[in-house]
């Protein structure tokens, strides 16, 4: 329970909506780039990100930050770094917990282990534990009630010193071209 308090701690006060994020157990920001064959991003590219965020194209950039117990991959400005495509790659022979602040019907949630979706359409930090969860997933759920971003830190085992990896990703990545929602 101290460790569910110092996690929201750090990660309290974080707002907005329309971010996505996926926090991956033992692997780090480099092996995430190569997981995903991505390239880092230029410049020159993120300042045409930051001129439209929802340009098409800007989709195919995510940040990502080594945290003790494993990566961050994280978008501010949209859905890419929860989609199955991207979760299935970083998932392979671990596990990831995702979720992407939807502005329109709240905070998305997912779960893949091994490159398999295990839960889909979950609402972290909501706070509703259902009779067949676990008794670890019941708890879980009431430590991070009303903290979506550090529910899927502590699933994925995350322990970050700080907000960051939320908030000035260490590497921004390119995406190559293809389906994510395969």
């Amino acid at each position: 329970m101290a460790e569910a308090a110092r996690l929201v701690g750090v990660l309290e006060g974080l707002d907005g909506d329309g971010f996505s994020l996926t926090c991956v157990r033992g692997v780090s920001a480099a092996g995430a780039a190569r997981l995903l064959a991505a390239e880092p991003a230029t410049e020159e590219e993120l300042e045409e990100v930051e001129e439209d965020p929802f340009e098409d194209d800007a989709l195919r950039f995510v940040g990502v930050t080594d945290v003790p117990g494993g990566c961050v991959v994280f978008q501010e400005w949209g859905y890419m770094a929860a989609t199955p495509g991207v979760m299935k790659a970083l998932s392979a022979g671990t596990v990831a917990y995702g979720m992407y602040a939807n502005p329109k019907s709240g905070n998305q949630g997912r779960v893949y282990r091994d490159g398999e979706v295990e839960e889909w359409d979950t609402h972290p930090g909501g706070g509703d534990a259902s009779p067949e969860d676990s008794p670890e997933e019941i708890l879980r759920t009431y430590l991070y009630e009303g903290c979506a971003e550090a529910y899927c830190f502590a699933g994925a085992g995350l322990r970050p010193a700080d907000a960051r990896s939320l908030t000035e990703p260490d590497t921004y990545l390119r995406l190559p071209d293809g389906d994510y929602w395969a």
